[in-house]
């Protein structure tokens, strides 16, 4: 998974403001706080529903307040958009496509105790179990 694919999920350089071309440009960017229009450009992708946004990310009437105010989101904000990001980018390389990732995300897997692997993106903790199971994918190993 690159720095870039993750960076063209939030929107590009156009939405970020700022070239990515390694993890520091997106630790950077999230620490200068993402754009807001880069949560509402993954709904609109189709990327994330508005609810899953919503829960994972940003209340909306949080974020209609940001847009308001062309302010971004601040840097707990940012970085649960980027962990988001990065696991469905991750699921789609990993599964092939990126239909096929976002069916894997939203389905109840056995090896994550019957949760969706998107209902545990809410925490660092969940996501590194996330990525473990799409580890063990990219292995060969059903999970």
């Amino acid at each position: 998974m690159s720095a870039e694919a993750v960076a063209a999920a939030l929107g590009g350089a156009r939405v970020l403001r700022t070239e990515v071309r390694s993890e520091f440009d997106l630790a950077a960017a999230a620490s200068e706080g993402i754009a807001a229009e880069a949560a509402t450009g993954m709904v609109e992708r189709g990327l994330l529903s508005a609810a899953e946004l919503h829960a994972l990310v940003i209340p909306r009437r949080t974020l209609d307040r940001r847009l308001e105010l062309h302010a971004p989101l601040t840097v707990v904000e940012s970085d649960r958009l980027l962990r988001t990001a990065r696991l469905i980018v991750r699921a789609t390389e990993a599964l092939g496509d990126a239909e096929r990732g976002a069916r894997w995300l939203r389905t109840p897997n056995r090896s994550l105790r019957g949760l969706a692997p998107m209902a545990l993106l809410d925490s660092d903790a969940g996501a590194r179990l996330v990525e473990r199971a799409l580890g063990r994918i990219e292995h060969g190993v059903y999970s």
